[in-house]
């Protein structure tokens, strides 16, 4: 072996023997409790009708974008597609990007300078801590949703500070106390940056609403959770979007996204504000899960009223063997192992969905009741 590939060798028996080993599994028919498809939009044959028939309005389909936007992957779908966005979030503007990690990562590799700060939830999503670190800024973590810890980071603060948080967090499932972080950050000058990734859907538009909207300098939306398909936008100000383009490389050197998944997004945004009713059925499925399940403080469930619900089994091994369990019973529960979440709060993640049935709530819980508490 060549040295780079004993050291890739290396590395990956280090995983194998700490038992986080990552590797691809194939597509399963079991009933789903781990995808962010939290409203059926991804499956939703209603959906793909409308995509087909405003792909076949569309004058001049094409099966590729063949460029980056400030070359020849522009378009005045795009641009309609970036102002309805704006108009529906009440914002100032919008920009497309590829993906969530995208957007994070070009905005926060970009704006923030040398001799700024960036500020992040503990939490944060891995997409803005890659985007901070491309960052010439001075980059400080908080303790989870901790207001006094962030105000000691913020009198700490130089420069130009940017506060980073999600709206409702990928791994916990909780929300933010985003009107307080906003009091905080206005006490220090800084702005508030907010990922509302694993809001939209379940809440609306997002959390981000009413007064708020006016005092968050940016806020990051996700097209591959609640609406089902792909893709991302960055919403602010004018000043804000004609910055991105300029600067923002995940979105300059990259070819756009193609007419099919600008319809998608279309589509879905005028599904969601039709489908109210897919969204109270969430919210029906996550009462009866919770008032189900039966933690304990040794395994406890993580306070969330999300579609994301975990329960902390404290190991790896623990939390791959309760997923095995699920799974083998026709469930199809992930574990979620260190790295990517802390030592010791490794965890089963539970993503319900509209289309998950009381029955198979039901089921859930009872096996993870039994296993919990035998």
């Amino acid at each position: 072996m060549t040295p780079s590939e004993l050291f890739i060798k290396k590395k990956l028996d280090e995983r194998r023997i700490a038992g986080n080993l990552r590797f691809l599994k194939p597509q399963n028919s079991l009933v789903d409790f781990c995808s962010n498809d939290y409203l059926g939009f991804a499956r939703s044959p209603v959906l793909k009708n409308k995509i087909e028939q405003e792909i076949k309005n569309n004058e001049k389909p094409s099966n590729g974008s063949t460029g980056s936007r400030l070359l020849s992957g522009n378009s005045d779908y795009a641009l309609a597609l970036e102002g309805y966005i704006a108009s529906l979030h009440q914002s100032k503007a919008s920009l497309l990007f590829n993906s969530g990690y995208d957007a994070n990562l070009g905005l926060f590799s970009s704006l923030p300078q040398r001799g700024d700060t960036i500020i992040t939830d503990e939490l944060i999503h891995a997409s803005i801590i890659d985007g901070a670190r491309l960052s010439y800024a001075n980059r400080y973590t908080f303790k989870h949703n901790d207001l006094q810890a962030l105000e000691d980071k913020l009198s700490q603060a130089k420069g130009n500070c940017y506060v980073a948080i999600e709206s409702v967090y990928s791994m916990d499932g909780d929300t933010s106390p985003i009107a307080e972080i906003l009091n905080l950050a206005d006490k220090y000058n800084a702005h508030l940056i907010v990922d509302e990734a694993h809001a939209v859907g379940l809440y609306g538009l997002g959390i981000i609403d009413g007064s708020l909207k006016d005092r968050v300098f940016a806020k990051v939306v996700t097209f591959g959770k609640g609406l089902g398909c792909h893709g991302a936008v960055v919403l602010g100000s004018t000043l804000l979007k004609e910055y991105l383009v300029n600067f923002a490389r995940s979105f300059i050197y990259t070819t756009a996204a193609p007419l099919h998944q600008l319809a998608s997004v279309k589509m879905a945004y005028r599904l969601l504000l039709d489908s109210s009713d897919q969204a109270e059925i969430l919210r029906q499925n996550i009462l009866h899960f919770k008032k189900n399940i039966k933690h304990n403080n040794t395994y406890p469930l993580i306070k969330s009223d999300s579609a994301i619900q975990c329960i902390v089994l404290k190991s790896n091994e623990k939390a791959k063997l309760l997923a095995e369990h699920l799974q083998n019973n026709g469930l199809d529960v992930r574990a979620i192992l260190s790295p990517t979440v802390p030592a010791e709060s490794e965890r089963i993640r539970i993503c319900l969905h509209s289309f998950n049935t009381k029955n198979e709530i039901t089921l859930l819980s009872d096996i993870i009741n039994s296993f919990i508490n035998e």
